[in-house]
């Protein structure tokens, strides 16, 4: 799995071959065969590594609440850091990968006290908007060269989206061309971050209410 981990941060999913696994481990190909069935496979558990380790970090926050920010927070910082996995997450839904979010989310909100028949649509808005953010990281990091300075390209392509924005009618479009002063700078991990607390401070309301 480090081997393979290693390739995909390096040159992406299309470098990530039995051949170029078997010559980075210096072993045959058929050694590999041996333990994986094939690269779906090998990408779906390069993947699941990664969040398993997201998890075991996140584990040790102090409360409920933390431990579920901790999850957010570390999610956020292995997709950038590995932008493969946001594409993988965001491919396929029922990799064990994202069983294990959910488990590791639910865990959470159920040591929380939300009542039993709001769990599921709890954990499942926690973990829609988390595997949001899988999908605009893959589809960003398929707009970007690899080896371009992702900070200052990102930007560039959020200042000219700014621009285009401002073009818009301020009739049909006040909100967006208001957004669009603060597109460019904006801190993405800030925002979803807000987003996470927002959901927890929905979740709270249910506690206090009760189910619906």
């Amino acid at each position: 799995m480090e081997a393979a981990i290693e390739i995909l941060d390096k040159n992406g999913e299309d470098a990530l071959t039995f051949r170029a696994l078997a010559a980075h481990l210096e072993t045959g190909s058929g050694a590999i065969y041996w333990h994986v069935a094939d690269k779906d496979y090998l990408l779906a558990a390069a993947t699941d590594h990664i969040v398993a380790r997201v998890m075991a970090d996140a584990a040790r926050g102090s409360s409920p609440r933390d431990v579920i920010r901790a999850m957010a927070n570390g999610l956020f910082d292995a997709i950038d850091g590995h932008p493969w996995v946001g594409g993988q997450l965001s491919r396929n839904p029922w990799q064990y990968a994202v069983l294990r979010l959910m488990e590791g989310i639910g865990s959470q909100v159920q040591a929380l006290g939300v009542p039993e028949r709001a769990q599921f649509n709890v954990v499942t808005a926690l973990l829609s908007f988390m595997l949001g953010l899988a999908g605009q990281y893959a589809a960003g990091a398929r707009l970007f060269p690899r080896d371009a300075d992702r900070a200052e390209v990102r930007k560039a392509h959020l200042g000219a989206v700014a621009a285009k924005w401002m073009e818009l009618d301020p009739a049909e479009h006040p909100f967006v061309r208001q957004v669009a002063k603060v597109l460019p700078e904006h801190d993405d991990r800030e925002q979803f971050l807000a987003g996470i607390d927002l959901i927890l401070a929905g979740m709270e309301s249910i506690q206090k209410l009760g189910a619906p």
